[in-house]
Parts: C-alpha cells; structure tokens; sequence
C-alpha cells in the first residue's frame, strides 16, 4: 500500500477522536481543528543501538536526519502506520502490539506519535532510496548531539525536547514516565 500523492488520511481533533472525514494529501489546508496522525518508529537493535535514516535527497528536509516515519493512511491505527512506515522505509519487521509507544506531540496540522520497536533484525535492513539516502545504527547520545547540532530534520528538535526522557526510558526498556 504506497501511495504518498493523493493519499488519504482519516482526520481527528486534537485530542485524536475520529472527525468522521478524509483529506486527501496535497489538497489545501486541513478543515480547521482537523489533524491527521503521523506514526514514527525509534528501531533498536538487541545492543541498544538505533536506527536513524536521512531522508531522500528529493523531500522536504534533504538529508537531515530521523527515525523512519509517516502519516497513517485512511482505517490505519497509529501503531499499523508506524508498523508499515517502518518496514517500508528501512525493510524492517516489527509487530504492532509489541511497539512502545513513548509520546505523542501535538504540531500545527498533525498529531506526532513516536513508538519503539526492540530487537529489530539488522539483517533485514533495506533502505528505500525513494524515502532515504543512507542509515546508521547510533547510540542515544549521538542521537542528541546531532539533533543539538542541527543535523536532525527541524520538526525532530521539538519532538525530541518533548519527549527525550521518555525515550530514554523506552530505547533501555524501562517502565516510561509517568
């Protein structure tokens, strides 16, 4: 199921409660206080590293850094959408039910949810060079020196200062934050 123009996306409030209505991506501006959901997944390997690509150099934010994300698409979950953004982006395999979700952000036209996926198979990486120009499997400090140091797509400073210790939490396995 890939698709990116014209792509549909079930729209919900702020609080994620279904609006009943698609928007069709690409088409102008959402419906005032309509959001569509956008899943991203931090993949870790059994050593604790993670995944982190750079985007295409053809999309918005060339060649800045992120975990593998996207929106859901119309009688998508969040959790499916990252399962499917994942697997897409990088090859990867992982099971929706065994995603930790560490946080959602609230941005100008989406709801951000960022989930963890542990002991992803490395093996089975394969990049899409439609999506992504090159991955590296990183610790968590690098992770923060690059996106303090800008190199991390510029909507990822925002998400990352919100949701850092929780993150942290996740990435090790630890019960998250309450």
């Amino acid at each position: 199921m890939r698709f990116v123009d014209g792509e549909l996306w079930d729209l919900v409030d702020a609080a994620g409660r279904p609006l009943g209505i698609t928007h069709r991506r690409g088409d102008p501006v959402l419906p005032e206080g309509g959001y569509h959901v956008v899943s991203s997944v931090c993949a870790v390997r059994a050593d604790g590293r993670v995944l982190i690509s750079q985007r295409a150099a053809v999309k918005d934010f060339a060649l800045d850094w992120e975990f593998a994300a996207g929106s859901a698409l119309a009688g998508e979950t969040s959790r499916e959408a990252a399962v499917r953004e994942l697997r897409e982006e990088t090859g990867l395999s992982a099971s929706g039910p065994a995603l930790t979700f560490v946080g959602r952000c609230v941005e100008a036209s989406a709801l951000f949810d960022v989930y963890v996926a542990h002991d992803v198979d490395p093996a089975m990486l394969m990049l899409d060079p439609d999506e992504v120009a090159a991955s590296e499997w990183v610790t968590l400090d690098d992770v923060r020196a690059r996106y303090r140091a800008g190199l991390f797509a510029a909507p990822w400073v925002a998400r990352f200062e919100a949701l850092w210790p929780a993150l942290v939490a996740a990435v090790r396995g630890d019960r998250p934050p309450e």
